[in-house]
């Protein structure tokens, strides 16, 4: 492996606390999805590391799963964001409390 392991956990770790950062900081629906996007892939980094340190598949193939959730996620998400701003006309999620 050319870059040390502790160099990617710490590059995954870096991106998972700016996706959480932007999913906490941020009050648009969709900075909040794009928040969430950047975690699945700080996590497909540590694992895609993980599989290169310890010569294993399995971590790879973990990550083709992520991928595939998080394209699913993505196209629900901005599908209900759409409809809740047809609704609202906002994409503040304060404005979004549908289930009251």
């Amino acid at each position: 492996m050319i870059v040390p392991f502790g160099h990617v956990l710490a590059l995954s770790g870096i991106l998972f606390l700016l996706g959480m950062f932007c999913s906490l900081a941020r009050r648009n629906l969709i900075m909040i999805v794009l928040g969430v996007e950047v975690m699945l892939n700080a996590a497909s980094i540590a694992l895609v590391g993980a599989a290169c340190h310890w010569q294993k598949l399995e971590g790879q193939a973990i990550v083709l799963f992520i991928l595939a959730v998080a394209a699913t996620e993505v196209s629900v998400g901005l599908a209900m964001i759409v409809c809740a701003y047809r609704r609202t006309g906002s994409f503040d999620p304060g404005a979004h409390n549908l289930l009251k």
